[in-house]
């Protein structure tokens, strides 16, 4: 984002607009409420059907299925990315929904090559930097993992936080696989890697990101891999009088999130 020192910029509006949102914690909730957290989960499970039911067929196991167009715009490099919710950032009870899918092409890989990928949760750091810090396999049983990671996320501010992720694959057939990830714990970091760093206790956090659960589908096909992610997080809703602002935002962070996934996965796929 370009810095102006312009006080009629729009893009100064939109700054001072988002440090407003993160200063107003103390007027909204620091944890999303139980209404917030029982409207996730009924949403995750049905999108979790949606998907165990998209993947028990060849016909159509990406969604939607792929046009010519869309083949061809992939094959040539293009992202295609697309907020999946009526609404960018559907409201819950005190929080947000944002549900986004994204879909890409990378040339020559199997799927053999992405779960060798995504499975070295250690190379993580390297492969996803700078928005992955640290990385590590807390335990493994043949295709289910769980994995501990330091992300940071940069936007105006930066906000660092622990994750851990329970992790599935699972595979239709030699040219068709899945795979499903779910947050089970968030914890934002003050400090981080100074002499004071501390993990923010749960009601003083911002609530940048509460829960988020990432499902990857994945198809060999036309001399590569068609790769798809769908990403379903809750945040923090936003204060009174400033969605005007704050909306821009709601909508460029996961954009790029799943552009900067799907960029780093390719160039690890051709590595």
């Amino acid at each position: 984002m370009t810095r102006r020192q312009i006080s009629t910029s729009p893009i100064l509006f939109l700054i001072t607009g988002l440090f407003a949102f993160m200063a107003a914690p103390v007027c909204a909730n620091a944890e999303p409420t139980p209404e917030a957290i029982s409207a996730f989960n009924a949403y995750v499970k049905a999108v979790e059907s949606r998907l165990a039911q998209q993947h028990q067929s060849r016909d159509g196991f990406l969604a939607p299925p792929l046009t010519p167009q869309n083949e061809k715009r992939l094959q040539q490099g293009e992202l295609i990315i697309e907020p999946i919710t009526p609404v960018t950032g559907s409201a819950l009870p005190g929080a947000l929904l944002h549900d986004w899918r994204g879909t890409a092409f990378a040339p020559g890989a199997t799927i053999a090559d992405f779960e060798r990928v995504m499975k070295d949760i250690g190379a993580y750091p390297q492969r996803f930097s700078p928005q992955v810090l640290q990385a590590k396999l807390l335990s493994q049983q043949g295709d289910r993992l769980q994995a501990f990671m330091r992300v940071r996320q940069h936007h105006v501010i930066t906000v660092v936080m622990d994750t851990t992720y329970d992790i599935t694959f699972g595979r239709l057939d030699n040219q068709h696989g899945y795979s499903l990830s779910r947050s089970t714990k968030i914890s934002e970091i003050e400090s981080p890697g100074t002499a004071t760093e501390r993990a923010v206790p749960s009601g003083d956090e911002q609530g940048f990101l509460w829960r988020q659960n990432t499902y990857w589908t994945f198809e060999e096909g036309d001399g590569g891999l068609y790769m798809q992610i769908e990403s379903v997080s809750l945040s923090r809703s936003v204060p009174n009088g400033l969605n005007w602002i704050v909306q821009p935002f709601i909508e460029k962070i996961p954009r790029e999130s799943l552009e900067f996934t799907l960029r780093s996965t390719c160039n690890a796929l051709r590595k």
